[in-house]
């Protein structure tokens, strides 16, 4: 029988994700619209972007936090092209996002002693085939596969190289070890729901070394610049941001961050999250005709959580098509370069009873579309 049901936010979609819940625009401190972000308030505003970042995720006293153009794309290529090139490079790949930083570094940057450590969608590689003595390139988080690391444990600790991660879809959702990690990148409208346009850049002491260190032999557009004379631009990680920012894009993430603090913090959005993941876990294990992408559930993802279903593609794209004709699930198809699928963001912006009231629509279409 059809539900009556309807989950109160059908917003799943991976990115732009949910806004908290509670949200509401009208309660963001906009003070600072219409001004210079280089005025004292707008300035203080980002530094508190930069050092609200640090304390919510705990990270050691030493690592620098910036807020940088382009998404989490952009702080990503801001890593690979202003570090790259010093040692050969390990990139490991299992979805599109790995895929892309790989071809960038082969095809862009041109860097010729590059190993790919790759693997299929829902599968993990062998990670232990990187290099100690390599840069590793690395998403914690396969967001368009659903497969994500479970540890750090094959990180070495006496590593020489750099290891660079894109977490986008982890931080604030998953336990990082931040000494394995000298390069983090992550955008604002993944986990914490925010707006986007904005990237986060994180760096260990070791990755400010190799700034100060290392000229790579390619021009650098400014925007992608962290050092002047050898030295770190200590500004971009104290709210002098590289060019203009928006000011509304600020105000509301640092309502998201007031959110995570009120929360719980940090460890309160994981479980969340991994609550978040059960309700989908207990469907899919009373259905057989719906599976998890992720081969092993030590690498399931909690927060891009991708299914696949007994369905040709185009019963797929039919099924999610009539939750959103239903008002039940906004966005919820497969990434455009992943198998056909279902994928579902279960981070902590989204409420486990939405998730609860979506599961029968999801059975209800399947029959569906199975007629």
């Amino acid at each position: 029988m059809k539900p009556t049901k309807k989950p109160a936010n059908p917003n799943f979609s991976s990115g732009p994700c949910s806004k908290r819940p509670g949200y509401d625009i009208q309660a963001l401190d906009i003070s600072t619209l219409g001004r210079s972000h280089r005025c004292a308030p707008g300035k203080a505003a980002l530094a508190q972007v930069c050092s609200e970042t640090a304390a919510v995720l705990g990270l050691p006293d030493d690592y620098r936090v910036g807020v940088v153009p382009g998404s989490d794309t952009g702080a990503m290529e801001m890593a690979m092209w202003s570090m790259l090139g010093a040692r050969p490079v390990d990139v490991c790949a299992w979805e599109s996002f790995g895929e892309g930083w790989l071809s960038d570094i082969t095809k862009q940057l041109n860097i010729k002693d590059v190993t790919g450590v790759t693997a299929d969608y829902g599968q993990l590689p062998d990670l232990s085939l990187t290099h100690a003595d390599h840069d590793i390139i690395f998403t914690w988080n396969g967001t368009t596969s659903g497969v994500k690391v479970p540890d750090g444990d094959w990180i070495d600790d006496q590593r020489t190289g750099l290891t660079i991660c894109d977490a986008t879809s982890a931080v604030f959702a998953m336990p990082l070890p931040w000494d394995k990690l000298d390069v983090v990148t992550f955008s604002w409208q993944k986990v914490l729901g925010g707006e986007g346009a904005h990237g986060m850049l994180i760096l260990s002491p070791r990755a400010v070394e190799r700034l100060e260190s290392y000229t790579p032999p390619w021009p650098l557009p400014k925007v992608f610049r962290l050092t002047k004379n050898n030295k770190l631009i200590e500004g971009i990680f104290t709210g002098a941001t590289i060019n203009t920012p928006s000011m509304l894009a600020v105000a509301d993430y640092l309502d998201a961050l007031a959110w995570v603090k009120e929360l719980g913090g940090t460890p309160a959005m994981i479980a969340k999250s991994v609550s978040n993941l059960a309700v989908i876990e207990a469907f899919v294990e009373r259905h057989e005709w719906i599976d998890f992408l992720a081969e092993d559930p030590a690498t399931r993802s909690n927060t891009s959580v991708c299914l696949t279903l007994e369905l040709e593609a185009g019963q797929v794209k039919e099924l999610a098509t009539l939750l959103d004709q239903q008002d039940v699930a906004r966005d919820i198809g497969s990434y455009r370069d992943a198998p056909a699928g279902l994928r579902i963001w279960c981070g902590a912006t989204v409420e486990s009873s939405d998730l609860r009231a979506l599961m029968p629509w999801i059975e209800w279409a399947y029959q569906q579309v199975c007629k």
